[in-house]
């Protein structure tokens, strides 16, 4: 299978970033030979991604862990940079857990026997704003429960600090008011502290946190042999000489063998947050040592597990009895059967089994077929929550995707994009005559609307397979067939992120405002390469 980017060179070694797109602020927990990772979502849907690995290295998308972000209400549109924030993942009597902060609602939590779910309802542990980056622990030795977050100062005017709680073993109460575990305005030279992960290890409270910024910070380590502290601290992870900027938040795990490894994010502008993994020691202090000598590695042998096949998260998708795969989110809540037209074939393949290599369910069948939704906001795609998202598989890439516009409506029109602050697309569009027309279009960030990036053309039976070639840089040629081979359309578009989210490709269908429906676009056989 040609995939964009695969971290396991074949030969007893692994090459960073592991996870090559933007899993934000990842979390990882072992549960006997298997290690799960979650990563922050924020406002689309379903959330908090739910990644198995045996080796740390190859990764495949098991599922989703949150149907719908809540309050649902809140999330009907796209709110890009609100919601799921950097979630931990714990296991404990049985069960797997997930914590995480919303910060403009507070501290939730869901939880299930199996990975792949049910999970429970979101239930909200601390109410209120400014909450973020929330994990808890259960001390095996006392039988006592513990949470800390950090703080969102757009949301508080608090940052900077963390902050601890006791909490019930059940996780559904904190015990108390909570205090300052760690006042990074106390350390020198520490600033945006943030994204603390708390453990138990050779008789210390430890909390691995980040600070110094997204772009430009360290990983710390805190210890203490008392929960509320004092904590010391010492720099445990920094770029040093290398290219790797950060390294920003992430997770300790200890393999079944007994190695220790940490997972953390890089930010990488439109790509967004890549993961990392380093290799991770004591040392005679009983301090962690991350990577090489505290400087990330950018190759390694992998861990100490039996070999295991070489994969990566599903990009590509046939869309198996018209259902999409995994990988795929909506930028708001989904509203059931008003954005996708669903065959008997494609209920039914709901209910199969799941392929891990396509992040499907179901057999083959005839695609995805997406309703025209009609929209007064069908000018700006960064305002419509019915566009279907998935992440930039890799640095350079390309996509293509086969369309049919089964719209005769003036202003239907569906395609292929490149999503973020700024925006561009290319597709179809059924014209004043209702004939089907390839349409080229873009969005700066300031602009409220789209306009043209390229002539219209004429494109016959409505059909296009559409392409987005992606370069270092994230800078994206865009081109399409529709029947007379590939042709290029309009100049080269720089992809660029929200404010915390990378860019995204996406597929939508959309109609001007009105009441009648508007017919449907087909979207078939979604590849992606190196």
């Amino acid at each position: 299978m040609n995939r964009p980017w695969t971290a396991d060179l074949g030969n007893g070694s692994y090459r960073n970033p592991v996870l090559n797109a933007d899993w934000s602020d990842p979390d990882v927990v072992r549960v006997g030979a298997d290690h799960y990772l979650t990563a922050s979502s924020f406002g689309r849907a379903p959330g908090l991604p739910l990644l198995h690995s045996r080796d740390l290295v190859n990764w495949t998308l098991v599922g989703n862990a949150l149907d719908r972000v809540e309050p649902a209400d809140d999330f009907a549109r796209p709110r890009h940079d609100a919601g799921v924030w950097a979630p931990s993942l714990r296991h404990h009597a049985g069960r797997f857990w997930i914590f995480w902060g919303d910060p403009d609602h507070g501290v939730q939590q869901i939880n299930a026997e199996h990975i792949e779910g049910p999970w429970s309802a979101p239930h909200l542990l601390k109410p209120g704003r400014g909450f973020i980056d929330a994990c808890p622990l259960w001390d095996e030795e006392t039988g006592e429960a513990y949470l800390v977050h950090a703080w969102a100062r757009s949301r508080s005017g608090i940052k900077n600090r963390l902050t601890g709680h006791r909490m019930s073993v059940d996780g559904r109460e904190l015990l108390d008011a909570g205090r300052t575990l760690v006042d990074g305005d106390r350390l020198p030279g520490w600033f945006t502290l943030e994204g603390p992960k708390l453990h138990r290890h050779d008789g210390h409270f430890w909390i691995f946190a980040p600070a110094g910024g997204v772009e430009t910070g360290w990983q710390g380590a805190f210890r203490s042999r008392e929960f509320f502290g004092p904590y010391e601290e010492r720099v445990v992870l920094s770029q040093g000489r290398t290219d790797v900027n950060g390294p920003h938040q992430g997770g300790w795990v200890r393999t079944a063998a007994g190695e220790d490894w940490f997972l953390h994010f890089q930010a990488r502008g439109a790509y967004g947050r890549v993961v990392h993994l380093q290799p991770m020691r004591w040392d005679a202090e009983g301090w962690p040592v991350i990577g090489d000598a505290g400087e990330p590695v950018a190759t390694h042998p992998k861990p100490a597990v039996p070999e295991q096949p070489v994969t990566a998260p599903a990009v590509d998708d046939d869309f198996p009895g018209g259902a999409h795969g995994k990988q795929w989110q909506w930028t708001a809540n989904p509203r059931p059967g008003a954005w996708i037209e669903q065959s008997e074939q494609s209920e039914q393949s709901e209910q199969s089994e799941q392929s891990e290599d396509s992040g499907h369910s179901g057999p083959s069948a005839d695609g995805l077929r997406l309703t025209c939704v009609r929209t007064a906001d069908a000018h700006d795609l960064r305002l419509l929550p019915n566009v279907l998202v998935q992440r930039l598989p890799a640095e350079e890439f390309t996509v293509e995707v086969d369309l049919v516009l089964h719209s005769d409506e003036p202003g239907a029109k569906a395609g292929l994009a490149v999503l973020g602050d700024a925006f561009c697309w290319i597709g179809l569009e059924a014209g004043a005559d209702g004939t089907p027309r390839l349409v080229h279009r873009y969005a700066e960030g300031v602009a409220e609307s789209e306009r043209d990036a390229a002539e219209a053309r004429a494109s016959p039976g409505g059909r296009a397979r559409l392409r987005i070639e992606v370069t270092a840089g994230a800078r994206c040629r865009f081109s399409a067939d529709t029947g007379y081979g590939f042709r290029p359309s309009g100049q080269v578009f720089a992809a660029t992120p929200w404010r915390w989210v990378a860019a995204l490709l996406g597929l939508f269908a959309t109609a001007p405002a009105g009441t009648a429906p508007a017919g449907t676009a087909l979207f078939t056989t979604f590849r992606a390469t190196h």
